[in-house]
């Protein structure tokens, strides 16, 4: 009697309850880590062309897993890049198109890299919005995002431990000093507690941002190594200002600024914490059973070193643009025995993250309607998916837009110009302007990009 009673009792729960208490992972459906540099250029790896900066560990996971070399962050900035990411819908029809906003949301202060203060108005994610988290949390995936969300705007409420995440420890625009000073942070947000970190009192350089988002994203790896997990770890390498104590990497460069040292050392010593975070997930035998992807949210800024590095690899324009600079980046996905060793020059971007988590957990039922990306996982395993024959769309409203179709991409990064158009596998570096000489090419991207455009309150264009 007790039996059926137990029997009827687990037929009457939920699909997502049964998922947390009866799941763990495998190789079929992993642990997933999600690694993301802040503003570090498509050419700032050993392993995409760069022959001076060090990289070894993400080179290790490129050269034994696939490489994208025609991979696009959800924007060139990024708030939008990273809202993309989030909610699998580009920035003409997700929630933050921009840093700031021009309409709604919430005023707050600004806080520049030399100390400066400004009013701004910033959009965030709202409880109507699902993300990547919510999906896979469905499945019975245990969520944590580790360091830099840029989501909240200036609502403490819209953290991401309150946007479907279990688990959050790092900082957050609405409370301005909670990444203070950068890099050697004395505050961090624990879930919803701001918590300091001693050894950083009264400016001590100690503990590195990168090491302690490290230590943040082992700790959290080490309780939950019995069931499966979705790890967001964003780090704030490279991003200005450029703060790193150590730069023993580069010393010996003597024709480097301490600019450019600074700048790949933030880069080696990210890669160097990678390094750590493999070690242990080697340690607790887990690596069978972790897909693990790196990536960056954009391009790189105009403070980097972009002629001494090559940060964005000889692509036009940088951060904050939507030539290819500004958007294309690197991304690398890994698993022993799953993923192959492959280089992939499928047109592949940040909405796509979404659908193909989801299909890789069994949680496609928890997608919202109306994202923009679609399921790519069959290129994560080798096999084949027409990902060029679609439209990628990006916009800053009523600034820049861009659509990609195939080879062909039509931009514009001032308000009021005219769309440039090129052929990007004929011409990477968008050198030649092919609009005048293509004229209904032009006309029918236009026309695809207008009908990617959503109305968005907090950026409200003419007429609309």
């Amino acid at each position: 009697m007790l039996t059926k009673m137990i029997a009827a009792a687990l037929a009457m729960m939920p699909q997502w309850v049964m998922a947390k208490k009866m799941q763990r992972a495998t190789p079929e459906r992993p642990n997933i880590i999600f690694i993301l540099a802040d503003d570090m250029g498509y050419g700032d790896l050993h392993c995409y062309g760069n022959d001076q900066v060090k990289t070894p560990n993400i080179d290790r996971l490129a050269e034994t897993g696939t490489r994208f070399t025609q991979c696009y962050a959800g924007s060139g900035i990024s708030s939008p890049s990273r809202c993309s990411l989030m909610t699998g819908k580009n920035t003409g029809n997700t929630r933050i198109r921009d840093n700031m906003c021009t309409a709604k949301g919430i005023t707050g202060l600004k806080i520049s890299p030399k100390g400066d203060t400004t009013i701004v108005r910033r959009a965030n994610l709202l409880p109507q919005d699902t993300t990547i988290a919510t999906v896979l949390g469905t499945a019975g995936y245990r969520t944590c995002l580790v360091n830099k969300w840029h989501l909240d705007g200036y609502d403490p409420q819209a953290a991401p431990n309150h946007r479907g995440f279990d688990e959050f420890y790092g900082w957050l625009i609405s409370t301005v000093y909670s990444n203070d000073p950068y890099y050697y942070p004395y505050w961090r947000f624990h879930g919803d507690s701001l918590i300091n970190i001693r050894e950083n009192e009264h400016d001590a350089h100690v503990r590195h941002n990168t090491e302690i988002s490290t230590d943040d994203a082992i700790a959290f790896i080490n309780r939950n190594r019995k069931n499966p997990f979705f790890l967001y770890l964003a780090y704030d390498a490279p991003h200005e200002p450029y703060n790193i104590d150590d730069t023993s990497w580069y010393d010996d460069n003597g024709d480097w600024n301490m600019t450019t040292r600074r700048y790949a050392s933030l880069i080696t010593h990210m890669d160097a914490q990678i390094g750590r975070l493999l070690d242990e997930i080697d340690r607790l035998k887990l690596r069978d059973n972790t897909l693990i992807i790196f990536a960056s949210d954009n391009g790189a800024a105009v403070m980097a070193p972009l002629k001494e590095l090559n940060c964005n690899a000889g692509f036009k324009g940088r951060k904050g643009q939507l030539y290819e600079g500004g958007i294309r980046v690197p991304l690398i996905v890994n698993q022993p025995k799953k993923v192959p060793v492959q280089t992939l020059s499928n047109l592949v971007y940040f909405p796509d993250i979404m659908p193909t988590l989801a299909a890789l957990t069994g949680s496609e039922q928890s997608l919202p309607q109306n994202i923009n990306g679609m399921n790519i996982l069959p290129l994560f395993y080798g096999d084949k998916v027409d990902t060029d024959n679609r439209l990628l769309y990006w916009e800053f409203p009523g600034k820049q837009r861009a659509g990609r179709r195939g080879d062909w991409k039509a931009v514009s990064v001032k308000a009021g110009q005219p769309l440039e158009l090129y052929n990007i596998r004929e011409d990477m570096t968008e050198s030649n302007n092919l609009a005048g000489k293509n004229p209904e090419i032009l006309r029918a991207l236009d026309e695809e990009m207008r009908q990617q455009h959503h109305p968005s309150e907090n950026w409200p264009l003419p007429g609309e």
